[in-house]
Formats: C-alpha cells, sequence, structure tokens
C-alpha cells in the first residue's frame, strides 16, 4: 500500500516560498490503478516523484508497505525503489549508447543479477513487448512506440509491485497510446500498484480511479470502475 499522510512540498529558490502541495493525505490500497489530473503547475509530477522515494516532502509521511520512505537513509530508500517501483516516464530516459538489451539490462545490473541472467530477463521482456527482433538496436534505430516499449519492459525488470507512470502516453500516437496503456493495465490485472500522471481524459477513464490535483490539494477523487484490492 501507498499511503500520504498530510504531505506538503514547498520550494524556496528565490523570493518568497511556493507551496505546490498542501496536506495531502490518501491512500493507494495494493493493486489499484489510480490517474492523477489536474492543470499544468498543480503538482502532478511532483507527487509521483515523491511516491517514488525521488523528492522528499516538506512536511508529512509518505509509506511504501508500512515503510515510511523519508524516514530510510539514503541507501535503504534506493533499495526500497530498486525491490518495489518500476518508473516509466514520457521521454523514456533510455541511454542513447546501449542497445534495447542493454537498457532493460541496466536496473538488473543495479540489483545485482549475473549477466547471464539479465541477458536472459531483459530478452524474455523484449519478447513479451514484441521486440525480439530489435534487442540490439540502440534508441536512435527504434520509432518513438519502440522506445516506449522497451521502457516498459525496463520498467518490469526487477519485477516491482509498484507502478509509477510520468504521461507515459505524452509523447505518442493515438494507436500506440492505447497499447502502452493497455500494456499497464495487463500488469496491473497481474497485481502490481499502477499510479499514473495523464493530462489526457481518455486516459485517465482506463484507471480504477482518478485524483485531481488542483491548488495545492486533492480535489476530488472519481472512481472509474468497481475496483476490490488485492490482500
Amino acid at each position: 500500500m501507498l499511503k500520504m499522510e498530510t504531505v506538503t512540498k514547498a520550494y524556496n529558490h528565490r523570493g518568497p516560498s511556493l507551496t505546490v502541495l498542501s496536506d495531502i493525505t490518501a491512500e493507494i490500497p495494493r493493486g489499484d490503478f489510480v490517474s492523477i489530473v489536474g492543470p499544468s503547475g498543480s503538482g502532478k509530477s511532483t507527487l509521483l516523484l515523491m511516491l517514488g522515494g525521488m523528492l522528499s516532502p516538506s512536511s508529512g509521511r509518505i509509506l511504501l508497505d508500512g515503510d515510511s520512505l523519508y524516514d530510510l537513509g539514503p541507501d535503504q530508500r534506493a533499495a526500497l525503489r530498486r525491490e518495489k517501483i518500476g518508473f516509466v516516464f514520457q521521454t523514456f530516459n533510455l541511454v542513447p549508447y546501449l542497445s534495447a538489451l542493454e537498457n532493460v539490462q541496466v536496473p538488473l545490473f543495479l540489483g545485482g543479477m549475473s549477466e547471464p541472467d539479465q541477458k536472459v530477463r531483459a530478452s524474455a521482456l523484449l519478447e513479451r513487448l514484441g521486440l525480439g527482433d530489435r534487442v540490439e538496436h540502440k534508441p536512435s534505430e527504434l520509432s518513438v512506440g519502440q522506445q516506449q516499449r522497451v521502457a516498459l519492459a525496463r520498467m518490469l525488470a526487477n519485477d516491482p509491485s509498484v507502478i509509477l507512470a510520468d504521461e507515459p502516453t505524452g509523447s505518442l500516437d493515438p494507436e500506440t497510446s492505447s497499447q502502452a496503456i493497455a500494456f499497464l493495465e495487463q500488469v496491473n490485472q497481474e497485481g502490481r500498484t499502477v499510479v499514473m500522471v495523464t493530462h489526457d481524459p481518455q486516459v485517465a477513464k482506463r484507471a480504477h480511479r482518478t485524483l485531481r490535483l488542483d491548488g495545492g490539494t486533492i480535489s476530488y477523487e472519481r472512481p472509474s470502475r468497481a475496483f476490490v484490492s488485492v490482500a
């Protein structure tokens, strides 16, 4: 379970402090699929980074399976991210000089898996995403949709229980976008929790629930279909 307890995030760069999120409290049960929507600057990506253990709140707590993320040391938090959280971003963040196979191997290498096992795992994931004949291609040799599928394969490399997706369809055409969301639905049906930031109302409707951020707070929570959490 992901849980936010009275979470506030303020930035202090120059001039007065800017509060992006104010006193947010919410629970995301295991196996849920949540979309986060709201106007530009409402704090959607900030919230996602905090849920992923990558940006500390100014106050409040964020818990993953009972562990308070920002009460852990940096090494402990990094280990928890590797073990439990998969990320996918609009810009994909692929390493340009690595092949598709090597990009998917990166989190496996960081997790300490042997190189032969890395290759077996990465190859199987790319095959699942329909890229079995593209494993040696670098990102520049792949279409945008294929790059997104490499990013999705990398997301699953360490078999995470939580998927955090920041505008995963933002740079895709409608058909490729639908395929990407269908894949997120598939991994959610396998028991993983999915939290997705999106500006697209049609994409947001594919989730179980929608949280809207506005003015630094959650202004409404809309269930889109019946949901039963995974025990």
